[in-house]
């Protein structure tokens, strides 16, 4: 059957090359320019109608098969959290409606499970009380109920540093008091200047400068500043991947405004500068900053806006400030983006 095919498109093949160029021959053979051009032609027309009988003298190239990584897909997947509500208060788990979740495998770590992952670590979380609620869930995770009874009047001082060790797994948690992105920004800095740098780095920053300035474009400036500084200071690349002479990775994360429910919010002066329009604009800085990851930066996001408003206006007592459960699903958002880049399974 084969040959057969093969010998048709041979002869095929002949009639083709060799009428055609037996009549040129016969108008053209005063002129072996116009010959030589009309033969050469021909003579290509009748390969390409022969490759598909002879594959093996044509290699191809494969075709190129466009996969997504399975790490990247679920890292971009990891911020879609279902919330619930009952008579126990509220939940969240991951969103099963997800295609990225249902693949995935996300996990809620238990307490063994987070000293496994975090044992030896250095974890800094630097921002506003965003960020401070996020280390409590974080704490809330790795001590238990009594413990954290003891320290919780040290660790909700108002606008104060909070410095921790567990000694059992060896690990050092720090929250620095850091309302303002300039804060942030010296935060690197010092970490340059006294050459020491955490394993995981959590950070974000916005409410207080919407609230006291209300300039988002300032606001960008000084977000262009702290990438800026990052690049220099810190041992990550533009990729967020290591510097070959880096002994081991850093993670940096990046904690969302949470959504402004304006109607509650609990003064006059935050409900008339913390508005939906100016939230939109000061979100735009972030994207135009270059900061996240998906944008082309380094810093992973926390999205806290996306969870907090998919938790609901219920989920809130003051417009700003959400239940446990949205900062507890933020902790968890960044410790499986852990486990997806340091390539472990709990």
């Amino acid at each position: 059957m084969f040959f057969g095919a093969v010998q048709l498109g041979i002869m095929a093949a002949c009639v083709v090359l060799f009428v055609p160029m037996g009549m040129a021959g016969w108008h053209l053979s005063r002129n072996k320019v116009l010959f030589f051009s009309g033969a050469l032609f021909i003579t290509l027309a009748v390969c390409i109608h022969l490759i598909p009988y002879f594959p093996s003298f044509f290699p191809q190239t494969p075709p190129v098969l466009f996969q997504q990584d399975p790490g990247n897909s679920c890292i971009s997947s990891l911020n879609d959290v279902a919330f619930r509500s009952d008579s126990d208060g509220f939940s969240w788990n991951w969103d099963n409606s997800s295609s990225g979740s249902y693949y995935c495998d996300f996990q809620k770590l238990g307490r063994a499970d987070v000293s496994d992952l975090l044992n030896g670590s250095w974890v800094v979380v630097a921002g506003d009380s965003q960020a401070r609620l996020f280390m409590v869930a974080l704490l809330e995770l790795v001590l238990g109920a009594d413990e954290m009874e003891s320290i919780h009047d040290d660790l909700f001082k108002r606008h104060s540093d909070y410095h921790i060790v567990v000694e059992e797994i060896g690990l050092k948690l720090d929250f620095l008091w850091s309302p303002y992105v300039t804060n942030l920004t010296n935060v690197v800095t010092e970490f340059k200047r006294n050459h020491t740098y955490p394993d995981v780095l959590v950070m974000g920053s916005g409410l207080w400068h919407m609230l006291h300035f209300t300039n988002y474009s300032d606001y960008g400036v000084s977000l262009q500043l702290l990438r800026d500084s990052l690049f220099r200071s810190l041992p990550v690349s533009r990729k967020y991947d290591m510097e070959p002479d880096s002994a081991r990775a850093l993670h940096l994360f990046w904690i969302g405004m949470p959504t402004l429910i304006n109607g509650l919010l609990n003064t006059e002066e935050k409900r008339v500068k913390m508005t939906r329009e100016m939230c939109d604009a000061y979100d735009l800085e972030l994207y135009k900053s270059k900061l996240l990851r998906r944008d082309g930066g380094s810093l992973l996001l926390l999205d806290v806006e996306m969870l907090s408003s998919k938790c609901g206006a219920d989920c809130s007592s003051d417009g700003m400030h959400y239940n446990d459960v949205v900062y507890e699903a933020s902790v968890h958002v960044m410790l499986n983006a852990l486990l997806i880049e340091s390539h472990q399974k709990l």
